[in-house]
């Protein structure tokens, strides 16, 4: 068991609270991860603003949904992969999309697959992708814009997830319901 503290508002350090407060008025509550990320201000500052410029990227929601699931899949985030889950049903991802990122199956159109392909090379292989991996990304209808995007998510993530391996964050009532685990890959 994590000796991590989840901070409120009273518990939270000063520099924390003003930001907390902004997380409870955008979602209703403060979310366990931004309670959890209050200990040290500057992190919780910057996924905040990270966060942010995500989602002004260029992608749609359903390609948001597929970089921060990719990345949360990958890194087996218990608590990313079911708020990711529930903030794509928010941002009315297709249940299609959501339900292969998180068994690990076929995305449902060949330009998402090549999303998930790519998001997939640069967090296995720290960015070290081959010019034959970009080609087909570019192929797909992605340009130079959407590989230096998906680093940008890459970093949110993993600001979130490695602190939910160590804090080991409790999910959100609102996320419990989509809890998730990895499934053990069956070879043919």
């Amino acid at each position: 068991m994590s000796n991590f503290k989840i901070h409120d508002l009273e518990t939270a350090p000063e520099e924390s609270k003003q930001l907390l407060e902004g997380s409870q008025k955008a979602y209703g509550y403060i979310p366990n991860l931004h309670g959890a990320l209050a200990e040290a201000p500057q992190l919780l500052d910057a996924y905040q603003k990270i966060h942010a410029l995500f989602t002004e990227s260029s992608f749609d929601n359903d390609e948001l949904t597929v970089v921060w699931q990719t990345i949360n899949v990958y890194h087996e985030c218990h608590y990313c992969v079911p708020a990711h889950t529930a903030i794509a049903h928010s941002m009315n991802v297709d249940s299609a999309i959501t339900e292969a990122l998180r068994n690990g199956t076929e995305m449902p159109t060949a330009k998402l697959q090549a999303l998930h392909k790519m998001t997939l090379a640069i967090t296995e292989n720290r960015g070290n992708v081959s010019q034959d991996q970009l080609q087909e990304f570019f192929d797909a209808g992605y340009s130079q814009r959407h590989v230096l995007e998906i680093i940008l998510g890459l970093s949110q993530k993993v600001i979130s997830n490695y602190t939910n391996h160590l804090v080991e964050t409790p999910i959100d009532k609102p996320f419990q319901k989509f809890a998730w685990e990895k499934k053990e890959s069956v070879e043919a």
